[in-house]
């Protein structure tokens, strides 16, 4: 027993498909844990340490089916030392272990602990690559070595001739790289809306461990009738539901947003994608054979616009990431230090988009993306919210947050805490793209028409105050186009009554 090594497999790692599993089962054991060190460097939304609980624990079941010996510590197990370096270091101070092995992880926090970890154990680590990502850690800051900037587009063309991804005889399908601009249609009066795919289990066992162990948490759970896909047969079922469904619907409106409507024509497919249990590629390819054999049935817009969120944007988000942490994690180029309004852990605000957004976030620890960037984000950036606290409720709420993809996406795209490395301009908006885009301003409080006035909309007034107040940053960017042409036109006293009005909002935010 003293030559098997020890296989670490964290929570985001349940891959079945990986290399490590062909070798004998004789020469390892894996350890998997449930610790307090990633049930509480934030809070978590309850759905989120379900899903990863149970995901973990059903991931550990199929090894075992493999005739894989696996030590599994429950968050309650007395052996479990609640962290994941401890625990590896126990098991290995008892003597069992010749060796011991990771797969790269994803976070630089755990990417650094187990480095450390390596050096200060007495015996050899293998280090393997997690077999999932389509591109390397390096593969983007050596695309764009030398650019002070970051260009997604260009990125993801290079993927597409990398993996040969919807190309047609050497050229892209459809004649275009990229079709953006078909994807942002506001949703029709009653159009149809396939229901949600949902899956229901009772999970009250881990519910009761969470509060045993005064594990902290944020959001409502039905303990009973559980949703979410957790493992790879579920996850594929939810992709093929996407494709047989929504996906050619998906194309024109994935940025809609429907109040009475949480999941629309969204896959719903990042969390099962984020820990593993399925392979981008295959997602990939799934949709793109979709395409190909549906004779027009499914739009190259709706094809290439899924398609390029997990070629591109997801590929691009971490490679971001792993060319700019640490230092990432600290930029505050407006240096915003507002504190996070209250009601964003509640959803009790009178912003009927804010609220509609918030409460779907806490019901189902779910939103699409332009809820996130043009609702919750859009606010908390013309707030001047501290992008700490923006991170931190975005890496909390959020099933599929993970910080790889989190910090990206928040601090870069959502609240342009970078400066412009990944996002070309701010996004931010008033509520005019919100009307545009939803049925939310429909019986909302505040007059989506309104400037200034108790009941005026507070995205038409911020919106302003935000130009005004980051002119020297912001004025030579050419992709930002006619607001400072009409900000500089505003009559003085429009705009002072529009900056004063945004001067009450802000004082007044946590009763908005």
């Amino acid at each position: 027993m003293r030559n098997k090594t020890l296989r670490l497999v964290l929570g985001d790692q349940l891959n079945i498909n990986h290399s490590w599993w062909s070798d004998d089962p004789c020469s390892f054991t894996v350890l998997m844990a449930e610790t307090r060190s990633e049930t509480g460097y934030v809070k978590h939304h309850i759905q989120k340490v379900t899903a990863f609980f149970l995901a973990m624990r059903k991931f550990a079941e199929a090894l075992e089916k493999k005739d894989i010996e696996v030590i599994y510590l429950k968050l309650d197990d007395p052996r479990n030392q609640q962290s994941i370096g401890v625990n590896i270091k126990s098991l290995i101070e008892g003597g069992a272990y010749s060796k011991w092995a990771y797969q790269l992880p994803d976070e630089y926090r755990l990417d650094k602990e187990l480095r450390d970890l390596t050096n200060a154990l007495q015996i050899p680590c293998e280090v393997y690559d997690s077999e999932h990502f389509l591109s390397g850690r390096k593969d983007l800051a050596k695309h764009f070595e030398g650019k002070k900037t970051y260009v997604m587009e260009s990125f993801y063309r290079m993927m597409r001739r990398k993996h040969e991804v919807l190309i047609v005889d050497s050229e892209p399908a459809g004649h275009h790289w990229n079709f953006d601009k078909e994807n942002r249609k506001p949703i029709p009066e009653k159009m149809h809306i396939p229901p949600p795919k949902v899956f229901h289990r009772s999970v009250s066992e881990i519910t009761d461990l969470l509060v045993r162990m005064e594990v902290e948490t944020i959001g409502r759970i039905d303990t009973e009738n559980f949703i979410w896909p957790v493992t790879r047969e579920e996850s594929l079922e939810m992709l093929d539901y996407f494709i047989e469904n929504l996906l050619y619907t998906f194309g024109n409106y994935q940025d809609g947003m429907l109040k009475e409507h949480w999941s629309l024509y969204h896959s719903r497919i990042s969390f099962v994608l984020n820990v593993k249990l399925i392979h981008p590629m295959e997602v990939i390819r799934k949709v793109e054979v979709a395409w190909r054999m549906s004779k027009g049935d499914v739009p190259i817009a709706s094809a290439e616009g899924f398609i390029r969120q997990i070629l591109g944007w997801r590929e691009y988000m971490r490679g971001v990431y792993w060319a700019q942490m640490p230092k990432y994690a600290t930029l505050n180029y407006f240096g915003h230090s507002r504190k996070l309004p209250s009601w964003f852990w509640t959803g009790e605000t009178q912003m009927e988009c804010m609220r509609s957004a918030i409460n779907q976030s806490l019901d189902h620890s779910y939103a699409h993306h332009i809820q996130r960037l043009m609702v919750t984000g859009n606010f908390a950036l013309m707030a001047g919210i501290d992008p700490d606290q923006i991170d931190t409720w975005y890496l909390g709420i959020y099933l599929d947050a993970i910080e790889w993809v989190e910090i990206t996406n928040t601090r870069g795209m959502s609240q342009y805490a970078d400066g412009g490395l990944v996002a070309t301009k701010p996004y931010v908006s008033t509520a005019n793209y919100i009307d545009k885009m939803s049925n939310y301003c429909q019986g909302c409080y505040y007059n989506k028409n309104l400037k200034v006035g108790e009941k005026s909309c507070p995205f038409n007034a911020l919106y302003w105050d935000f130009y005004d107040r980051n002119k020297t940053k912001l004025e030579d960017n050419a992709r930002i186009g006619f607001v400072y042409p009409t900000l500089n036109k505003m009559k003085k006293e429009s705009l002072t009554a529009i900056l004063e009005q945004a001067k009450k909002h802000l004082d007044n935010i946590e009763n908005l």
